[in-house]
């Protein structure tokens, strides 16, 4: 081990610049492998998106709407037409002006491969340009999501790209990183496996106001950021004790001990609202194309196990049944008060009457990211113990992300289910909550198909009674819980981030935003 980080402190001297720029060096969850933050949700990827692009509204402290790149806006009378204005002096890192027709275009990419934007966009009779910093937006009825949906804190972020870049299929990776946040991406100082930097944006004109969130004064304190990717936790946090990095942003609990002794350190819950682990299912094919057998793993499967496994400290995890998060207005645990359990005898039943015929489970397997690597060796013995047979196949989350995206049949490199999680803020209602979109082929990774489901998250879209949206929610819990099951809730949890003492500045927010950050 010693001589792992003598080699991690070595290569992080010699990547070190030469001039006295101040240089910020953070280790990740991930490796960062895939640039195009709309075609993946993958969280690095979103990271990476908060790093270079910006968007027309973002969130405060208290997930409010606030305007970013949008000056101003107004609304109809009969709530129907939006315009906005964009701020004035807007650039892309290429020098050119964002104008509206970039804007335009982002948002149709985005709405693509979003769940809230698919269902924004289906309300919307027109989007255009009427000048360079105008952007309108007629709808066919009043809908009470547009800021939300624009502001969206988490993947997918409608990110603004410039419009050549933005009329690439959102099922094609981009190839140009251009942007218009406050750092550049150094595409030729990307090494995959390695690092990624990024440069601060002279030429940014942040808000005026003080950061507050996502919202704010996106305001840059360093000249140069880097992700150094250090796979091993435990070098992660020598590295961190010896100050050849500045920030680890997920510390394992049992880890915790060795940063609390030093005065040098510090520690701190970054995203306060958290996160929820959550089992996926692949509709498209046997066995799970069948919802009764998918409603076995619901019965097979228990919470609790997951969560000691993957986050261990009690004052980290709590067990929920809710597919929105526990004391959120929508928390309900209606149809799920008897799932999760790890009942077994029920999983056996359902399998019966099912007519399962013994097609494995192909269960994919992250082994990297520290709190993910347990979830599917947790699973597999729970599965088993109803009777299933499960094909466990275990990989790179990175290499995971890409596999996902595959529609092939098992035999062809298929996959049945995989294990990831979402903040908070991702799951906050029915509508934004990637994984209750059962919009078929639009669906996201596991095209989840019910007519059902839609019709649930279409009222809530339109509805703006808070009583009546919860009474929705409750329906969309239930449905899920039996008729029609899209994925597994497994637990609420947050994630300790450490930093040296001389870092200041880093923003409580749902996603990782490095801007305001000052080296001392």
């Amino acid at each position: 081990m010693r001589r792992f980080v003598c080699t991690i402190a070595a290569a992080l001297a010699l990547a070190a610049p030469a001039s006295a720029e101040t240089v910020l060096k953070v280790s990740l969850h991930s490796d960062l492998k895939i640039v195009d933050p709309i075609w993946t949700t993958a969280l690095i990827s979103t990271h990476y998106g908060n790093m270079v692009y910006d968007t027309l509204f973002s969130v405060d402290d208290q997930l409010q709407p606030k305007p970013q790149m949008v000056d101003k806006w107004e609304v109809s009378p009969d709530k129907l037409i939006w315009t906005f204005t964009l701020r004035d002096g807007l650039e892309w890192h290429d020098g050119k002006p964002v104008a509206a027709e970039d804007c335009v275009a982002s948002i149709k990419r985005w709405a693509a491969k979003d769940s809230m934007g698919q269902k924004l966009m289906s309300v919307v009779a027109e989007l255009g340009a009427p000048d360079a910093r105008t952007i309108k937006m007629v709808l066919k009825e009043p809908y009470g999501l547009v800021l939300d949906s624009l502001a969206k804190p988490s993947a997918n972020i409608p990110f603004m790209m410039p419009k050549r870049i933005a009329d690439t299929d959102p099922n094609t990776q981009i190839t140009d990183y251009t942007g218009s946040g406050p750092f550049i991406f150094k595409k030729d100082e990307w090494k995959p496996g390695e690092k990624a930097v990024f440069v601060k944006n002279t030429r940014y004109k942040p808000r005026s106001e003080p950061a507050n969130g996502l919202s704010g004064g996106k305001v840059v304190k360093v000249d140069r950021v880097e992700w150094v990717t250090i796979p091993d936790q435990q070098t992660q946090v020598s590295a961190l004790l010896n100050g050849e990095i500045d920030m680890v942003e997920n510390v394992p609990p049992d880890l915790l001990p060795l940063l609390q002794k030093d005065r040098n350190v510090k520690v701190m819950v970054v995203n306060k609202a958290g996160r929820q682990y959550e089992l996926r299912f692949n509709v498209l094919h046997k066995p799970f194309d069948n919802p009764k057998i998918r409603e076995a793993v619901l019965y097979a499967l228990d919470q609790k196990p997951f969560l000691e496994a993957n986050v261990g400290a009690a004052d980290y995890y709590s067990m929920c049944k809710s597919l929105f998060p526990c004391g959120s207005p929508l928390a309900t645990t209606k149809g799920w008060d008897d799932k999760v359990s790890g009942n077994v005898a029920r999983a056996k039943e359902l399998l019966k009457e099912a007519g399962y015929d013994g097609t494995p489970v192909v269960l994919l397997h992250q082994t990297d990211i520290a709190g993910h690597n347990q979830l599917a060796t947790v699973a597999k013995p729970q599965l088993e113990a109803a009777g299933f047979k499960v094909d466990l196949q275990a990989m790179d989350w990175q290499t995971l992300v890409a596999r996902r995206a595959k529609k092939e049949p098992l035999a062809q490199g298929g996959w049945s289910v995989y294990f990831t999680s979402w903040g908070s803020p991702d799951v906050m209602n029915p509508v934004s909550a990637a994984f209750i979109n059962a919009a078929c082929d639009k669906a996201t990774f596991g095209w989840p198909c019910d007519e059902g489901i839609e019709k649930l998250r279409d009222a809530y879209a339109k509805e703006t009674d808070p009583a009546k949206q919860k009474a929705i929610a409750e329906q969309v819990s239930v449905r899920l819980s039996g008729a029609y099951p899209t994925f597994a809730p497994l637990g609420q949890f947050t994630v300790p981030t450490a930093l040296r003492s001389n870092i200041d500045g880093l923003l409580a927010v749902p996603e990782l935003a490095l801007w305001n950050v000052e080296k001392k």
